[in-house]
């Protein structure tokens, strides 16, 4: 697994003992810069404020920001349509001197949410159905 990937997969599993997600802003706004082919715009969100925070302090175009905690539900259900709206990506851990990582759409995380909700209550099943005792 790459380093974006593994950035990635924390992602997820952060956010969801967390309860949410972290963003950066100054006064101008959420930054939402280009990919290295100027094509496509992504917004960056962090798992822990740690890592956000890290950004902020190594990253010279995102010195002076201030780290936002944001609710895994205001994150799903309003931020994602607003990214969608604007046709922008959702950058995910993103790590390094550049700032660098693994980006998606916001449909692409609204189904991984769903899907990682769906295996949860899928476990929590399976759980009341496995017999404790013989008879």
């Amino acid at each position: 697994m790459s380093l974006s990937g593994a950035h990635r997969a924390a992602f997820r599993r952060e956010v969801t003992q967390e309860g949410r997600v972290y963003a950066i802003r100054d006064a101008d706004g959420y930054p939402a810069p280009a990919d290295p082919d100027g094509v496509h715009r992504a917004v960056p969100f962090w798992s822990k404020p740690t890592r956000a925070q890290l950004i902020v302090k190594h990253v010279p175009a995102y010195q002076g920001f201030e780290v936002v905690p944001i609710t895994i539900d205001d994150w799903l259900s309003n931020w994602m349509v607003s990214l969608e709206h604007d046709g922008l990506l959702v950058g995910v851990n993103w790590a390094g001197a550049r700032a660098t990582g693994y980006d998606l759409t916001p449909g692409q995380v609204l189904r991984w949410f769903a899907e990682l909700e769906a295996e949860q209550g899928k476990t929590d099943t399976e759980k009341t159905l496995i017999p404790t005792t013989q008879s």
